[in-house]
């Protein structure tokens, strides 16, 4: 029976409580502040991240404690993965804030949203117990059911809303299905116990059944193939912003959700999940790169790149040990980076009435507009993994962790298939720089506020893949 909680027990979970505690105040908030001044409500949205992450700095590198009866774990490597989610995702609010004024969707519930999908985040990967991970789970995904949904004008957001609730709501499924099998083969929800009783257990078919569902479960969380059906629709049908904020920050949430299960809970099994996982990264490498490589449509080749993305995440997932958890982490963080900067090129060149979704829209755009053309190809460069790009170093730490794994064969995949990808993310160059333009459709957002952001996000792809070894100590520290 699980000890009555204490005092000491709501020290570990502060960040959460008062990430908690700032969503529900923006929306009684929202109840008294104009509309015309929706300022003041981003303002208080980016003041929660920041008090949230100096409360989780200030307790950073000291010993793992948990709480509520191990229910909640707090160590280095989950204090790493929400400071990272809590600047992505601030990164993603600012460049939400003018693309969602000028389509009118600007509205309080958005910022209080984002930050309830953003406690889930950190709940998964805080979790020390089956109900813990399930609990952080459905929060993040009731909260992108909602967002996607945002646009309720738009039947291609209400459509791949309702293509996200009834699909994920399977995967869910599958997911709790895997864990009553591993309760029902251990007797335990905890993961620790989970772990030892894995370890000590002579029989483990009834195990490794539920570890199968679990799996999948995963893998749809992750948008791995052959589970990634709702990718490319949800992408392209929600609303930009929507996109950026889904596509980045809950990939790092997944690689902590994806450790908690199978390492601390199913470690002892990793010579049976960590080839399934090796599988799932080939499958996603060529299926993502080669139907990535069909897509006239930016968002839709995105969405197919994420896959080939998860692919490379999935390499370095393959080898079970701190060598492969730390380049997975790497990659989650790095990609979630550039994924914003991509979807935030998108939202640069987009206005009222006017989406720059297509390739073809970026035609001449050098002639037109040098600098932020010149910013884009800093973006595709990393995209596709060219050094001295972050995306560089995040697939060659992937590599290298499939090598020391002895998954040779997948890291030989790995590279033909960087190779393949490579193309359509130079074919965006191509037409950028070597095209004519067709029309004067492509003008530059106006707000400085924006401009600024995503240049800074797009040279940091540079700056961070010449200085990517601090990043890395800092991913390798967490598994120490």
């Amino acid at each position: 029976m699980m000890p009555l909680p204490t005092a000491a027990d709501l020290v570990p979970i502060l960040p959460e409580i008062v990430l908690c505690g700032s969503a529900f105040g923006l929306l009684l908030a929202d109840l008294f502040v104009d509309s015309r001044r929706r300022g003041l409500i981003h303002f208080l949205a980016l003041l929660a991240l920041l008090a949230t992450v100096m409360l989780i700095g200030r307790g950073m590198g000291a010993e793992p404690v948990s709480a509520f009866g191990a229910m909640f774990i707090r160590d280095t490597m989950a204090d790493v993965l929400k400071i990272a989610m809590c600047g992505v995702t601030g990164l993603a609010l600012v460049y939400a804030r003018r693309y969602l004024e000028d389509r009118g969707l600007m509205a309080g519930e958005f910022y209080a949203i984002v930050l309830f999908a953003l406690v889930g985040m950190m709940v998964m990967v805080s979790a020390g117990h089956m109900v813990t991970l399930y609990l952080g789970l459905e929060m993040l995904a009731l909260s992108s059911y909602g967002l996607v949904a945002m646009d309720r004008d738009s039947k291609v957001s209400s459509e791949a809303a309702m293509k996200y609730f009834v699909l994920g709501a399977l995967a869910s499924g599958l997911l709790l299905y895997g864990m009553s099998m591993i309760y029902g083969a251990t007797g335990s929800l905890v993961l620790s116990e989970i772990y030892q009783a894995a370890a000590s257990s002579q029989d483990r078919s009834l195990l490794l059944f539920g570890m199968v569902f679990v799996l999948v479960g995963v893998a749809f969380k992750f948008g791995a193939a052959p589970f990634h059906m709702w990718v490319p629709d949800v992408y392209q049908g929600a609303p930009t912003a929507i996109t950026l904020f889904i596509g980045s920050v809950p990939k790092i949430a997944a690689f902590g959700f994806t450790f908690r299960l199978l390492e601390s809970g199913l470690g002892p099994t990793s010579d049976q999940w960590s080839h399934l996982v090796a599988w799932l990264a080939l499958l996603s490498l060529i299926i993502g790169n080669l139907l990535a490589l069909a897509q006239t449509n930016l968002k839709r080749m995105l969405a197919y790149s994420t896959v080939s993305h998860v692919g490379f995440l999935f390499m370095a997932l393959s080898n079970a040990s701190p060598v492969g958890y730390s380049a997975a982490m790497f990659y989650a963080i790095s990609y979630a980076i550039m994924a914003a900067a991509s979807f935030g090129a998108i939202i640069l060149m987009s206005r009222r009435g006017y989406e720059a979704d297509q390739i073809s829209d970026y035609r001449g755009l050098w002639q037109q507009s040098p600098f932020p053309a010149t910013l884009i190809l800093l973006v595709m460069s990393s995209l596709a993994g060219l050094p001295p790009f972050l995306g560089f170093w995040a697939k060659m730490e992937a590599i290298r962790a499939a090598l020391d794994g002895g998954f040779a064969w997948l890291a030989i995949a790995g590279v033909i298939t960087a190779v393949v990808g490579a193309f359509y993310y130079l074919r965006v160059i191509k037409v950028m720089f070597f095209d004519e333009p067709e029309n004067d459709h492509m003008v530059v957002h106006g707000d400085r506020a924006l401009r600024f952001v995503f240049a800074a996000n797009a040279i940091s792809l540079l700056v961070l893949g010449v200085f990517a070894n601090l990043i890395m100590a800092w991913t390798r520290a967490a598994f120490a």
